[in-house]
């Protein structure tokens, strides 16, 4: 009879099985890929440019491509042919390179002048002849060596020329003449030979000095050198546009960057050192010759470059424009006259240059406007600044001007531009707020280039799935539009011109076309699209980004540009006129009030604009408000020269920012508003003080008037969100009153005192509860501390006792609202303030009246304990009554062991021992009980 195992045992020897299987399998595919390895003959290395996968073979890892068995490594490859070939041909080439070298300037006199120069001929002939037949038979490498080889015999037959045919000539000369020859030689050889990568970057290279070389050993001025330098780089621009090959364009680009950065900074020098303006006309014509090889490269040249030649392009103008006028008035005001250069490159906008070079032109427009600004940060930052110097002399006396409050050294007749640039650069971006849809009408030519508006493409997303025109077909030379996403690829869609559909595509819509639209028909806007493009300033939540291009996701908004333009106004207009007061030197009343006026003038700004909303639309007040608060501080640090201006711009300020409270709406602003007025006042309490001449200690009951204002303002906000920041600023005020009333500690317990009535104030509100009670007790108990200390009490129990009462009738009213509450919670902290500290002291007390009273004490609380079944006051109160009379047995104890005999102590140890031992089991018993007892109490 067949036996049959149970289910989980055959299960189990199955996999067994299949475990063992698996291993052998592996094993024997280990050792077969070994085995293929070992029999596969060297791949040979495929040919430049073969592929594989263009011919129908899948490439590796793809789908379709045979797998290799488990286990397999493939093995290592030798070293390419191609590249030991190089490695060769370099060594080799670089020997020979040194033996002519060596040969010329070393072996140079053992041979006459016919052998000299039969040899240097009959060698730099053969090198260049070779590599033309090494072409032919396909050594292009080999070819490029000797090439290499022939480069340098070239030049070292142009050194033995100068040394024999013509020692007494000009060295810089001959350099220019060879250097002029060698770059036409080599131009033609290269030609000639163009399967050669080395020929035409070298000529470029040896192109670089003929001019250069040419008018310096002419001794020509400096404008000439210039004039050779720029002549130089746009020669090497129109290689880098039109040369042959990638080496010839990169050296070129690269020579044409150094030489034409040589001459723009030839004729910037000579333009800031000009003697007048006539003298600033020649290198301006420098400056402005280069600025137009610049644009005329950017306008061809590609993307990044286009840019860069515009940024060089702008700047060369504007030294060239600027120097004239710049030269012909006082060195502190040239500046204006390079900002006006700079701000009328503007208007390169409404020229037909291509758009990346008219980016550049307006980023060089910006940097020159920066670097103006730039200037004038020193003197904006004394004035703000400055008056902190006033702080460790306050109400020393009103100086003469505005100048002396400051205490700055700066050379402020160099800094009589600064207001004007900084006037200048605020009312143009004022204009650009106020006007900013004419300005986004005059930019749209140029932004159109850049990425497609909302009318002439389709939204992003918009057309159904399969709506897919030919590659290419909505670019803008397709005379379309491309619009990314379309059809679910980014580029997949285009509105323009038809196309032919994209591989994949499906759907009845005509190809190009996105929806149902015609090809170059209008496409179907984005929901949610703003109706004008994103420069424009749509309204808000109808982003610029409605189109959707992905790339166009990371500008901001065009409420977001006007914003931060009309926030730069604001800020540059108030840095101007406080500026404008240093330079002038304003008496100090003057200076004051104007600080004063100008806080006052941006609040109403900020007033006006708060609550705007979160789009670029709320910029303008938000920086209208930190701007006002930092006059603020700056027009009250500049007050403390004068007990009268502190007073009066204090007082001015604290009712601004009041009033600015009052009018705000609900939100971040007006508490800003509210905290401000409540620093404000703050500060006036002080001022009374010094005013009343009162000590730091006794003025600081004082300062807490309006901590205590708050309180009560707190009360009749409630739960307003203007109320905490109130608060709080008001906590503040009367942490400043508790440290000027540090240096004495009765004055100091009384603002103590005064500061716990202000936190129980605040905790009769529900809101306040939790933390103001908690530190009214804290502060009233410190409070007495501080008075006991003061009055040299050096009993404990007079600073534990305040402690102590209101921490049992705190406990006592939790257990009446929750009998289930534990003693140990409700009276554990008050009792251990008192007890512990008592019994630490009353094992040093040499006296009896301490340790009685509080073994009385303990004994009460004992009973209380035992009698209500309270657990904490049964064991704290049994603990210090334990050891309250242990401290005072002790020494009866101690005497009548020291007159018992010796022996008694152990014997009766060991009694006791014997008797515990008797009883253990009743003991355990005993000692359970009691345990529940224990456990049973609350």
């Amino acid at each position: 009879m067949e036996h049959v195992p149970p289910p989980a045992e055959e299960l189990a020897r199955l996999d067994r099985e299949l475990a063992e299987l698996d291993a052998r399998r592996a094993q024997l595919l280990t050792r077969r890929a070994w085995l293929l390895a070992a029999l596969r003959p060297p791949t040979p290395t495929a040919a430049p440019g073969w592929n594989p996968s263009a011919w129908g073979a899948p490439a590796a890892g793809s789908p379709g491509a045979p797998a290799q068995p488990w286990g397999y490594v493939p093995p290592k490859q030798p070293s390419a042919p191609r590249s030991a070939q190089n490695v060769l041909l370099t060594l080799g080439g670089l020997l020979l390179t040194i033996a002519a070298i060596a040969f010329t300037l070393v072996s140079w006199g053992s041979m006459g002048i016919g052998g000299r120069s039969a040899v240097l001929a009959l060698v730099t002939v053969g090198a260049l002849a070779a590599p033309a037949v090494l072409l032919r038979r396909g050594l292009t490498a080999t070819a490029e060596a000797l090439a290499a080889l022939a480069l340098v015999l070239t030049l070292l037959d142009a050194y033995a020329v100068h040394a024999v045919a013509a020692p007494d000539t000009d060295g810089l000369g001959f350099t220019a003449v060879a250097a002029g020859v060698l770059a036409a030689l080599w131009t033609a050889y290269g030609l000639a030979l163009g399967k050669l990568h080395l020929p035409l970057p070298a000529a470029v290279v040896l192109a670089q000095w003929p001019l250069l070389f040419g008018a310096w050993a002419a001794g020509a001025p400096a404008l000439v050198v210039g004039w050779a330098l720029l002549a130089t780089a746009v020669l090497d621009g129109a290689i880098a546009l039109w040369g042959k090959g990638t080496g010839t364009r990169g050296t070129a680009c690269v020579g044409g960057s150094v030489m034409a950065f040589s001459a723009l900074m030839v004729g910037l020098t000579l333009s800031v050192t000009a003697s007048g303006p006539l003298g600033a006309l020649a290198p301006g014509a420098l400056l402005l010759t280069g600025a137009a090889a610049a644009l005329a490269g950017a306008s061809r040249a590609p993307r990044g470059f286009a840019r860069a030649g515009g940024v060089v392009a702008g700047l060369a103008v504007v030294a060239a424009v600027g120097g004239v006028p710049a030269a012909a008035v006082p060195e502190d005001w040239g500046v204006l006259a390079y900002l006006s250069a700079g701000l009328a490159l503007t208007a390169f906008v409404r020229t037909g240059l291509p758009r990346n070079a008219v980016l550049g032109v307006l980023v060089a427009s910006a940097a020159v406007v920066a670097g103006a600004l730039a200037g004038a940060l020193p003197g904006l930052a004394a004035v703000l600044l400055g008056p902190v110097t006033l702080l460790s002399d306050v109400w020393a006396g009103s100086p003469e001007g505005f100048r002396a409050a400051l205490g700055s050294t700066l050379p402020w007749t160099g800094l009589a531009a600064a207001p004007v640039v900084l006037a200048v650069s605020a009312g143009l971006l004022g204009s650009a707020y106020r006007w900013w849809p004419s300005l986004a009408r005059i930019a749209a030519p140029l932004i159109a280039r850049e990425e497609p508006g909302p009318a002439g493409a389709a939204a992003y997303g918009a057309g159904p799935a399969g709506s897919a025109g030919a590659p290419g077909a909505g670019t803008p030379e397709a005379g379309g539009a491309a619009v990314p996403g379309a059809g679910g690829e980014p580029g997949a869609g285009t509105a323009g011109t038809g196309g032919t559909p994209a591989p994949g595509a499906s759907g009845a819509e005509a190809p190009g076309a996105s929806g149902a639209e015609a090809p170059g028909a209008p496409g179907a806007a984005a929901p949610g699209a703003s109706g004008g493009p994103w420069y424009a300033g749509g309204r808000a939540g109808a982003p610029w980004y409605a189109g959707g291009a992905p790339a166009a996701r990371r500008r901001p908004s065009g409420a977001a540009l006007r914003g931060a333009a009309g926030a730069g106004a604001a800020v540059l207009g108030w840095g101007a006129l406080l500026l404008a007061g240093a330079v002038l030197d304003v008496p100090y009343a003057v200076a004051v009030a104007g600080e004063t006026v100008l806080v006052a003038g941006l609040l109403a700004l900020a007033v006006r604009g708060a609550g705007s909303g979160r789009d670029g639309s709320a910029a303008v007040p938000v920086a209208a408000l930190v701007v006002a608060l930092a006059g603020a501080v700056s027009a009250g640090l500049l007050s403390l020269a004068s007990e009268g201006a502190s007073y009066a711009v204090f007082g001015a300020l604290t009712a601004l920012f009041a009033g600015a409270s009052v009018r705000a709406g609900a939100g971040v602003e007006r508490a800003v508003f509210a905290v401000a007025a409540t620093v404000g006042g703050t500060v006036l309490t002080g001022f009374a003080g010094r005013s009343l001449e009162l000590a730091p200690h006794e003025a600081a009951p004082l300062v807490l008037l309006v901590p205590a204002l708050t309180v009560l303002f707190g009360a009749r906000l409630r739960r307003n969100p203007v109320a905490l920041p109130v608060e709080l600023t008001g906590a503040l005020g009367a942490l400043v009153a508790v440290g000027l009333a540090v240096p004495d500690a009765p004055f100091l317990a009384l603002v103590l005192a005064l500061c716990g009535v202000l936190a129980a104030g605040a905790a009769v509100r529900p809101e306040r509860r939790q933390v103001a009670g908690y530190l009214a007790a804290a502060l009233f108990v410190l409070a007495t501390w501080v008075r006991l200390a003061a009055s040299e009490v050096s009993f404990p129990e007079a600073y534990t006792l305040p402690v102590t009462v209101p921490a049992l009738v705190v406990g006592f009213l939790r257990r009446r609202k929750d009998p289930e509450a534990s003693s140990w919670t409700a009276y554990g902290p008050g009792l251990a303030a008192t007890l512990l500290p008592s019994l630490a002291v009353a094992w040093t007390d040499p006296d009896w009246q301490r340790p009685l009273l509080l073994g009385v004490a303990a004994l009460a609380v004992t009973l209380l304990g035992a009698r209500h079944r309270l657990q904490a006051l049964l064991l704290l109160g049994g603990a210090v009554l334990a050891l309250d009379g242990l401290h005072e047995l002790a020494p009866y104890v101690v005497q009548v062991a020291g007159a018992l005999p010796r022996w008694l102590p152990p014997a009766l140890a060991g009694l006791l021992l014997l008797v515990v031992g008797a009883t253990y089991e009743q003991r355990l018993r005993d000692a359970r009980r009691l345990k529940d007892a224990l456990g049973r109490m609350r």
